[in-house]
């Protein structure tokens, strides 16, 4: 994925430099060199969550698993502050999809005269269908020579430290159409071949190969009322009650319809050329404002084997209407984090299946505190004496539903003062849950909201606070808020809040959280 809308993202990126440091977010203080952090603290950086090392970041790339490792690629500018543009493919490793290991770039942009590299997915050829041998890693790679998008086939026989251009036609030439890439690529076992979902404007292509060489086009997803669509994602998943169903997602934008852009997806049927939606609207990954260009991909057994029950996501903690506000530029070097990976399952609802989301479970082996508060009463404000800027929150809030409170929750990342914080909590009158980023440092402002049911009388919550982020979480996980935001040094407070009415916090727990090297 790369460029969408009348800005296209080549452009953006090719003078992000400038962008970025000239706009209302940059802090006082000059970015060092490309390439080096600026020495010093940490200052903004996140604390458990993925960040680039310098520089510039964007979309996800799916992690495959090798070796009893997870290798996660991602589109990365080392050029990014002085202006450079183009991106590379850079790796990072992980055994708990938690800390990463910073592997370096495995393909340098610029490096054939395709120009750079941009989404696509990676799979292992374990039959060697492409004659590069068994078990090498196959990347299908959206390039743009000449601005024309096609989709390029780029192999590794390193396991996946680094890539060779198969050649320097595509594999999937470009139709004649403006929007063709991202390219995301399964095994269909049961038809014994490869199968392609491609991101043609408001269409996702369908396509097989018996070799990731020659691809066919078999049938296509059209949705009109979504904005553009963007990296497609297809996988059979076990629900909850042993039934099997397919999956289609993509990162879409349906702000004009007053919906999310995040990552759309639905679930259905699939018969090797065609996908058909249990229901033609779509469910949402994220309700939140930065959960784009997300990928997911399977959990491995400790044989190796993939587990039918349970897949991970990832996300870019960032979106194009205000990719270069950031003012870990001017503090830290960078620009380019990530949301935290989370488990999903897949559940049986009324009526419909449907994602359910969790941090994912290794995250509770980075705890560095654990704070265990009980049940908190609250009628009014109730300050914590708990100050931290990165930890996991969770709590189940209770209210009398015969007269429950007109607004309850928490303000974290709260100023010294008062002023400056972000709310997460639920408005009872509206009825909706909610996190809203405006009474703080943000790229917009903005709030963002999902349904409740003030009669149910309880809303379980957890919530991820980091340096960069705040991510609700919403009773089983079918709802997630993601929010980029920025405070300022200092801002660490956590206020309760049960206005015009009475909630109790019950069994409030926050856990201090830090990767360490």
């Amino acid at each position: 994925m790369k460029d969408s809308s009348s800005v296209s993202r080549r452009g953006l990126l090719a003078g992000a430099g400038a962008v970025a440091l000239g706009g209302s977010l940059a802090l006082s203080g000059p970015a060092s060199a490309a390439g080096s952090p600026p020495k010093g603290p940490t200052r903004m950086r996140p604390e458990y969550h993925f960040s680039v090392s310098d520089n510039w970041k964007n979309d996800p790339q799916r992690p495959i698993y090798l070796d009893g490792e997870y290798h996660y690629y991602y589109l990365y500018n080392a050029d990014y502050i002085t202006g450079g543009g183009g991106t590379s493919w850079r790796r990072a490793s992980t055994t708990d999809h938690v800390a990463f290991r910073d592997r370096g770039v495995a393909i340098p942009k610029f490096s054939n005269g395709n120009g750079d590299c941009w989404s696509g997915s990676l799979v292992v050829d374990e039959r060697n269908t492409a004659g590069y041998g068994a078990g090498a890693v196959i990347a299908l790679v959206t390039q743009a020579p000449e601005g024309r998008q096609a989709q390029y086939l780029w192999y590794s026989t390193d396991s996946g430290r680094s890539f060779t251009p198969g050649g320097a036609a595509p594999v999937l030439p470009n139709p004649g159409v403006h929007d063709f890439r991202d390219p995301k690529v399964i095994r269909d076992a049961d038809r014994e071949r490869w199968f392609m979902a491609n991101a043609e404007g408001q269409k996702l292509g369908f396509y097989a190969s018996p070799d990731l060489r020659s691809w066919t086009r078999v049938g296509e997803f059209v949705r009109s009322d979504l904005g553009l669509l963007e990296c497609p994602d297809l996988f059979q998943m076990t629900a909850d009650d042993g039934t099997s169903h397919w999956v289609l997602g993509t990162s879409a934008n349906g702000k004009g319809r007053g919906l999310p852009a995040t990552y759309a997806y639905w679930t259905g049927a699939f018969d090797g050329s065609s996908f058909t939606p249990d229901h033609a609207e779509p469910e949402w990954l994220d309700y939140g404002f930065d959960f784009y260009g997300a990928v997911t991909y399977p959990h491995h057994t400790a044989s190796g084997a993939e587990d039918p029950t349970l897949r991970r996501a990832i996300g870019w903690a960032n979106f194009w209407d205000y990719p270069h506000n950031t003012p870990t530029l001017a503090t830290d070097g960078y620009n380019g984090d990530d949301m935290i990976v989370r488990d999903i399952r897949l559940k049986r609802g009324k009526g419909a299946y449907y994602l359910a989301s969790t941090p994912t479970s290794a995250l509770g082996n980075h705890v560095q505190r654990t704070h265990r508060l009980g049940d908190v009463a609250v009628a009014g404000t109730y300050d914590l004496k708990v100050r931290s800027n990165a930890y996991d929150l969770s709590c189940e809030v209770e209210w009398d539903p015969a007269a429950p409170p007109a607004n309850l929750g928490f303000e974290l990342r709260r100023a010294p003062g008062g002023g400056r914080h972000v709310a997460a909590g639920a408005y009872l009158r509206g009825p909706f849950s909610y996190v809203n980023r405006r009474p703080t440092v943000n790229p917009t402002a903005g709030e963002t909201q999902t349904p409740v049911d003030p009669a149910a009388g309880r809303l379980t919550l957890r919530i991820l606070v980091d340096r960069t982020s705040v991510e609700m979480f919403v009773g089983d996980g079918r709802v997630v808020h993601s929010h980029r935001v920025f405070p300022l040094d200092g801002d660490d407070g956590i206020r309760l809040y049960a206005h015009e009415g009475a909630a109790t916090f019950r069994e409030l727990t926050i856990r201090e959280l830090k990767v360490t090297p």
